[in-house]
């Protein structure tokens, strides 16, 4: 059997899911074994997150101990609060005299419009998600953050295909090992970045294969609504980094995402990609963030490949051929 390089490749790092199969929605924790430092950079125009402004270089606190990624829209916030209560009771945060408080950034995925709407990630399934965290391979598709997650619905809702979340890694010869995990839930369609081939994207009648731009283009369908979509990822390597540097790799790992989504970072995504790094192994920034790229790109394309089909939409794996 092939052996599968995922995000708990890293030295240190756990995931867990939660999720609900039957409304569609989901969320997974990103737990570090110690405390990690972390940087964000978000893209995309309408973005839903939590912590997001403690990671800017300038503010105080340099280390987190957990990353939640969610269904939900902003509703799927509250599934941090349950992260926070796991990681307390473990004795686990930032010591400040009179509490031990956890630092748990978090950003959500709109998944509202598939399943069920009414039932969204809360503190309870976030807390089920870190009790869940091990160092297993993370199980990719239609799981946790991206158990709701649909691409390209740029011709309307209707004509989307199922996506999930998908995760991929590699390993150096000098230790350095570098993983990403990322719910694609984009407006655009995917592209394989090897050949651009259209994996997965908006469907016509017939079952083939609409092109992203020129239905934005033309504006034949009717619009989207806002804050509909957003791609959410983690990268994490085991590289020595400060918080400027962190932030710096999640700026440089962006490019994964506009290599596999067309369009990317529009008006109706909050695309966001945290950068965490667990330390032991020197290695450059701009190492470090190039190849976060490429691996946040592979795992765009297992999001859509590991994913199923759910709630009348088609998924990769439905497809009977190659089309466009």
């Amino acid at each position: 059997m092939k052996e599968v390089h995922t995000i708990v490749d890293v030295p240190g790092i756990r995931v867990g899911h939660a999720q609900d199969d039957a409304a569609l929605t989901g969320c997974t924790v990103v737990l570090m074994d110690a405390p990690a430092v972390c940087g964000v950079d978000v893209r995309g125009s309408a973005p839903g997150t939590r912590e997001t402004d403690l990671l800017s270089p300038t503010n105080l606190v340099s280390e987190v101990h957990a990353i939640c990624l969610s269904g939900g829209s902003a509703f799927g916030l509250d599934a941090a609060t349950g992260v926070m209560r796991y990681l307390e009771e473990q004795g686990i945060g930032l010591n400040t005299t009179f509490a031990v408080v956890p630092i748990v950034p978090a950003a959500v995925l709109y998944d509202l419009a598939i399943g069920d709407g009414r039932v969204r990630p809360d503190a309870n399934m976030g807390y089920r998600a870190a009790q869940a965290a091990s160092s297993s391979p993370v199980l990719q598709g239609n799981f946790g953050a991206g158990t709701g997650a649909t691409v390209g619905k740029m011709a309307g809702f209707d004509r989307a295909m199922k996506s999930g979340l998908g995760s991929a890694a590699i390993s150096l010869p000098n230790g350095l090992v570098i993983g990403a995990m990322v719910a694609v839930n984009a407006v655009g369609e995917v592209r394989n970045p090897k050949n651009g081939t259209v994996i997965a994207g908006p469907l016509d009648d017939e079952g083939r294969f609409l092109d992203s731009t020129r239905v934005l283009a033309a504006q034949s369908f009717a619009p989207i609504p806002p804050g509909s979509n957003t791609t959410i990822a983690v990268v994490a390597s085991n590289a020595n980094l400060n918080k400027t540097q962190a932030n710096k790799v999640a700026q440089m790992a962006h490019d994964g995402l506009a290599r596999t989504i067309y369009p990317v970072h529009t008006m109706y995504d909050g695309d966001t990609v945290f950068a965490a790094a667990t330390g032991g192994i020197d290695a450059s920034v701009d190492a470090v963030g190039a190849l976060s790229a490429e691996v946040l790109a592979q795992a765009v394309i297992r999001a859509v490949q590991f994913a199923s089909s759910a709630g009348g939409l088609t998924a990769y794996c439905d497809l009977k051929r190659p089309v466009r």
